[in-house]
C-alpha cells in the first residue's frame, strides 16, 4: 500500500479512556499483540449509531471488566484526535480500511477496588497492568500515539491535580 493511498484513507472512530485512581495514577495496560513494551490507555472503535461516552463504557467494561458503576464519566477531550499508523502496520489492521484512529478522550474517575479489574476478558486485549503516573505514560507508549497522549494529558491533568 502506497503513501499517497494510505493518507487517502479515513480514520476509524475510536474512544480512549484515561482511568485514575484515588492517588490520581492512570490505568495502563500493556498490550498481548504488541512484540515491544507497548502501555496504553483502553480504548476502542465505536460502533455505527453508537454515542461516544456509551461507547466509552462498553469499552471500559469488555478490556477491563469493569462495569459502570465502577467509575464516575468526569470530562471528555472537545475535539476528536487523530493519529496515524505506521505505514507497515495500515494493511495488518482493520483490513486496511483505516490510515489510523481518531479518538474521543474520556477521564474517569475510579472509586471501586483493584479487584474489580480483569482483563482476562472474553477476548483479553492485554498481558498486564498497571496503575501509572501521568507523566511516565508517554515514556512507556508507542511513539505514534504520543502527541494524542500529550494532548490529552496536556487536557486532563488539571482536572485530576496529578
Amino acid at each position: 500500500m502506497s503513501p499517497e493511498d494510505i493518507a487517502k484513507l479515513p480514520y476509524r472512530p475510536c474512544v480512549g479512556l484515561m482511568v485514575v485512581n484515588g492517588k490520581g495514577k492512570v490505568f495502563a495496560a500493556q498490550r498481548l499483540d504488541f512484540p515491544t513494551p507497548a502501555w496504553q490507555m483502553p480504548q476502542g472503535g465505536v460502533d455505527k449509531g453508537e454515542d461516544a461516552r456509551d461507547a466509552a463504557l462498553r469499552e471500559l467494561e469488555e478490556e477491563t471488566g469493569l462495569t459502570p458503576d465502577k467509575v464516575t464519566v468526569i470530562a471528555e477531550t472537545p475535539e476528536w484526535l487523530p493519529y496515524d499508523l505506521p505505514h507497515d502496520l495500515v494493511p495488518k489492521l482493520w483490513k486496511g480500511k483505516y490510515r489510523g484512529q481518531e479518538q474521543k478522550y474520556f477521564l474517569l474517575r475510579f472509586h471501586g477496588e483493584d479487584s474489580d479489574i480483569n482483563i482476562e476478558t472474553e477476548i483479553p486485549e492485554f498481558s498486564r497492568w498497571q496503575w501509572m503516573d501521568m507523566d511516565a505514560l508517554l515514556d512507556n507508549i508507542v511513539p505514534f500515539k504520543r502527541d494524542s497522549y500529550a494532548k490529552v494529558i496536556a487536557q486532563f491533568k488539571p482536572l485530576v491535580g496529578a
